[in-house]
């Protein structure tokens, strides 16, 4: 008896340690610099609280109907470090918060879609089907990780369904400014391919803005948005090629035109410089003089009338010879 007392008593011992090392010494995790993590107790995430994302900032791009659709709580999120220890009943989700950078193109349900994931297609507001080139960077959003873990269940697949819809519907009813040049250059600039290239940079700033409730959405920030290609089809490249080598022409045309009429109005404005400043030249001496006959005229009746003697005998002593009128 004493001996299956014996054995009974090293059997539980070696349970406690098999749970000790199997449970306990296992509960121990870290968490990477470029990681970030979220415990989930019996599948419940822990909370903080009775917060949501609807009180955090980047729920304000999205509306009232879809601030209702994507409430999501927050969750508490386990910084970079550790160790940490989480019971066996626990369980770690890791995420990777590093920016990310994918083509545009990218299908994550299916990589040889869209040419490879290397170009997409878009109809322009002419009927044009063009190819579009370019990246995407993007990063998960450490403010909603409960979207990114647990609301979505492939954020990425939704994000970028999501990136490629606005990216179509903006091309398809895109607008350039109208330019400031005349009707007869907007007529030629009218093509909304050129309009395209010519406005990547507002193209992409765009959908950086509609894009930017993706963080509050599906859990995922979009950083940048990188439109690097508009490519026509190959029927008509040639066409286009021509467009826009009579768009240069007409660009040339206009700017020279320009040019010659803005010298042609600075010299119009000199020559009525110089010529105000003779007129003015002309006129001071002509006032000046006026001004000292009414003051020799004021001073008394005769100063008048020597002044003109004066100026006489002057002029006698300069002139070689004087014809004088005969008075009878």
């Amino acid at each position: 008896m004493p001996e299956v007392m014996s054995v009974l008593l090293g059997v539980i011992c070696g349970l406690i340690v098999w749970f000790l090392v199997a449970y306990l010494a296992s509960g121990l995790y870290t968490v990477d610099q470029n990681q970030r993590a979220v415990k989930t107790s019996f599948g419940r995430a822990q909370r903080l609280g009775e917060q949501s994302t609807l009180d955090d900032p980047i729920s304000e791009d999205l509306d009232e109907e879809e601030r209702e659709r994507y409430c999501y709580p927050q969750v508490r999120v386990i910084p970079p470090g550790g160790p940490y220890f989480k019971w066996p009943w626990e369980r770690v989700w890791k995420v990777n918060v590093a920016v990310q950078t994918v083509s545009m193109a990218f299908d994550p349900e299916d990589p040889k879609e869209n040419m490879g994931g290397t170009r997409i297609t878009a109809v322009t507001k002419d009927q044009l089907d063009t190819g579009l080139t370019g990246q995407i960077r993007y990063r998960v959003s450490e403010r909603n990780l409960y979207a990114y873990l647990f609301g979505v269940k492939k954020p990425i697949v939704h994000v970028m369904g999501y990136f490629i819809s606005v990216l179509r519907e903006r091309i398809a009813n895109f607008e350039a400014p109208a330019p400031i040049e005349g009707a007869m250059l907007a007529s030629v600039a009218g093509v909304s391919i050129n309009d395209l290239r010519k406005n990547l940079s507002s193209l992409n700033d765009h959908m950086e803005k509609e894009c930017a409730s993706s963080a509050a959405r599906y859990g995922i920030q979009l950083d940048a948005s990188l439109i690097t290609g508009i490519d026509p089809p190959a029927e008509v490249e040639s066409a286009l090629a021509a467009i826009n080598t009579a768009h240069n022409h007409v660009s040339s045309d206009i700017s020279l035109a320009h040019a010659h009429a803005d010298q042609k109005i600075v010299q119009s404005r000199r020559a009525v410089e110089i010529e105000t400043l003779n007129a003015q030249a002309e006129v001071e001496p002509l006032a000046a003089l006026a001004e000292q006959l009414v003051i020799l005229k004021n001073s008394g009746p005769d100063a008048l009338a020597a002044y003109r003697r004066n100026v006489r005998l002057r002029l006698f002593s300069d002139a070689d010879h004087v014809i004088l009128e005969e008075q009878s």
